[in-house]
This record gives C-alpha cells, sequence and structure tokens, in this order.
C-alpha cells in the first residue's frame, strides 16, 4: 500500500514546485519517475547561453522519453544517438537527420545501413574496423575520431571502453581518408558527474595535443565534439549551469584555439533535475539486535533504475514526509532477491528513525540513467514508469 501524503515535502525544499505539487496530488501504485519537461527547457537554455556557439546534441541516452525529444526538436536541439532505436525516436518526434550524430563506436553494420538510408551522415569511430564497416555501408559519410580520455576526476568515469589514444587517433584519420570517408574531428567525454568546470583542464590539455598534431600532419579538422560530462546536484555543490557550460567552453577555446564547429552533448545535466522518482519503504530491520545501523529496503532498486549507485558513485537524494524527525544511519537497498541490491553502504543516508514500511519515499533528481537503466522484468517487478508533466 502506498501512503498519500497531501502537503508539500517542505522541510528540505524538497523538489521544484511543479513535480511537488504533481506527486502530492497523486497516488503511485509503483515506482514512477516523473518529469517536469518545462524544467528541461530551462536547463536547456541555461546550458545554451553559456555554451554560446556550440551546438547541443543531446544525448538520448540520459533519458529518450518522446515529450523530452518532442521539447528538444522544438527548441532547436541536436541529437546524440547510440543506437538505431534511438534515431527513430528522435526523427519520430520531428528531429532531422543533419541534426543527428550516431555516436555509438560500437555498431552493428546493419544499423549503420539503416542510418545511412535515413538520412544520417555523421558517424564515430575509434577503430579500423568500426572504418571499414563505415565506408562500406555509409560510403563517402563524415567521421570523427573518439580519443581516449585517460585520467578523469569524474564521479562516473567513462575511460578505458572508449576511444583511442593520439597517435592512434592521427593514423585514423588518414586510414578514413583512404577509405573514402571524410574525416572531420574528432571526440571525446571527460566522464559524467564532472563536478566542477577545472576539472575538465588536464584532459582538455591533453586532448588538445592531439588536435594541433593532427593540423600539423595536413588535417583541417572543423569538429570538435566535446560530449558531456556537465553535472546535476546530488548534494555536493555545483556550478551553475551558465557559468558551467561558459567556463568549460572558455577552457576549450584557451586548449584549441578557434574551432569552427563544436558539438556539446549534454545529458544528465539537461535532465536529472527536472525529475523525481515516487517510491516507497517496504521494510526497516535489523540484521541482529548488535546491528549499529538499520537495514532501509525500498520498492526501486539497482535493477529498476538506479544502476548508477553501482561503487556508491552517485549518491541521490531521499525525502520523505517524515524528515522533521530525528535521523540515523541506514543500509539503503532494493526489493530483488540479489544481494548486490544493495545501493548504499560504504557510506550509510541518513533517514528518519521513524521511517517505516509503506513510507513513501521522493528521490531527487533523478529525470537522468534511471528510466533506460530499469530492467525490463527482474524478479517480476515491473520496468520503472514514466511520466512527463
Amino acid at each position: 500500500m502506498t501512503t498519500v501524503v497531501t502537503g508539500a515535502f517542505a522541510s528540505r525544499n524538497a523538489i521544484p514546485s511543479k513535480l511537488d505539487g504533481y506527486i502530492a496530488e497523486h497516488e503511485f501504485d509503483r515506482p514512477t519517475l516523473v518529469v517536469d519537461v518545462d524544467r528541461v527547457e530551462a536547463q536547456f537554455h541555461a546550458l545554451k547561453k553559456g555554451l554560446g556557439h556550440a551546438d547541443i546534441h543531446y544525448a538520448v541516452k540520459a533519458n529518450p522519453a518522446l515529450e523530452i525529444l518532442a521539447r528538444l526538436v522544438a527548441l532547436g536541439s541536436h541529437f546524440d544517438a547510440a543506437s538505431r532505436g534511438e534515431i527513430e525516436f528522435c526523427l519520430s518526434q520531428g528531429a532531422r537527420p543533419d541534426t543527428i550524430s550516431f555516436g555509438n563506436t560500437i555498431k552493428r553494420p546493419s544499423d549503420i545501413v539503416w542510418a545511412y538510408g535515413a538520412g544520417i551522415r555523421l558517424f564515430a569511430a575509434d577503430a579500423e574496423e568500426e572504418l571499414d564497416k563505415i565506408a562500406e555501408n555509409a560510403p563517402g559519410a563524415q567521421v570523427y575520431i573518439r580519443l581516449i580520455v585517460e585520467v578523469s576526476q569524474a564521479d562516473w568515469p567513462l575511460t578505458r571502453k572508449f576511444g583511442c589514444d593520439g597517435a592512434k587517433a592521427l593514423d585514423l584519420l588518414d586510414y578514413a581518408k583512404e577509405k573514402g570517408l571524410e574525416p572531420i574531428g574528432f571526440s571525446f567525454h571527460v566522464g559524467s558527474q564532472t563536478r566542477r568546470a577545472e576539472m575538465w583542464e588536464p584532459s582538455l590539455e591533453a586532448l588538445a595535443r592531439t588536435w594541433h598534431a593532427a593540423a600539423a600532419r595536413g588535417h583541417a579538422l572543423t569538429l570538435l565534439n566535446i560530449g558531456g560530462g556537465f553535472p546535476a546536484f546530488y548534494g555536493e555543490e555545483i556550478q551553475a549551469p551558465t557559468d558551467y557550460a561558459a567556463a568549460v567552453m572558455a577552457l576549450v577555446h584557451e586548449k584549441f584555439g578557434h574551432v569552427p564547429r563544436i558539438m556539446a552533448e549534454p545529458g544528465r545535466g539537461l535532465v536529472a533535475e527536472a525529475g523525481a522518482i515516487v517510491t516507497e519503504a517496504l521494510l526497516v530491520s535489523r540484521k541482529s539486535d548488535r546491528d549499529t545501523h538499520r537495514w532501509v529496503y525500498l520498492s526501486i532498486g539497482r535493477f529498476s533504475g538506479l544502476a548508477e549507485t553501482e561503487g556508491e558513485a552517485i549518491r541521490y537524494q531521499f525525502l520523505t514526509a517524515r524528515d522533521a524527525d530525528p535521523m540515523g544511519p541506514c543500509i539503503l537497498a532494493g526489493p530483488t532477491c540479489d544481494s548486490a541490491d544493495v545501493l548504499y553502504e560504504k557510506r550509510p543516508m541518513l533517514l528518519p528513525l521513524t521511517l517505516k514500511a509503506g513510507d513513501r519515499v521522493l528521490i531527487k533528481n533523478t529525470g537522468a540513467y534511471t528510466s533506460t537503466y530499469s530492467s525490463v522484468c527482474f524478479n517480476g517487478f515491473p520496468p520503472l514508469q514514466v511520466v512527463c508533466i
């Protein structure tokens, strides 16, 4: 049973009033992400003001809700898509093919064929074989080479799996030309949730050397894709979005000089703070009378949307109607029969000591990487429901 709360969670100035009002007025019989699309629009304008002439390519993987994509299309956003499915979502909401980048460096040949037929002309790669696939299935397409970011200060690093080093990247520019493609630039990603703009500087310093080496090698590059990294608020101080974006762009201009075309791929930074998850406590218990911490089990866990609690990397904020009561640490876990479904244990969460089963719990700033990480039906639990308002 879900507890219905009639008033706003005002004790911590919980969440934006539109979300707060909607959640307070509705019952939810399963964990539900509620997204304020107007808040997404406001964040888009704030980031765009700081990014200046850079094009925003929204990272669709953060949240592909069609209502969000439709609003961003209307605002003139571009899009970074990782799959045929994401491209189809964007096109279905009116996005033009020339505003979509197929940014995944690991693509099926048949998906490249389909994307090229749909009008997509910009592809990412970080290996010879990927360039072979693009050359065969999207002849003459524009490509950018993804550079590896060796050192990241992000809360959710994206090192190792994606990109190649500078020497390899220079060779791939030559190889792309040999294959009849048009290599136009580089991309990179400093890591998701890079909380301060100055954290970009070491990576930009190293990556700029490869950019300038390419110019010295005769490549007249026109595109720099600076990826994502734009943060959301999870309890630790971050810069306002306009100031953050402007500071990043100042560093880019300092390190790279004039670049004709710059792409930025905010995902989390665009949609995280526009959403809140409504869930409930299912059980509050202790493993023994000697236990110093309670265990609190929620109706949502790592397999139903909170995958970014892996390694306790992303520290979500939790709100309840009992937050004026005394608080105490607890180990927070999900509802499934998997022992890995523990959210926070190394650094326990503070929750009201009066919390009990059936109490509604809100999780702030969860508009990004929750609905897309939710499993289809692990242990029979339904996927995270999404409501856009």
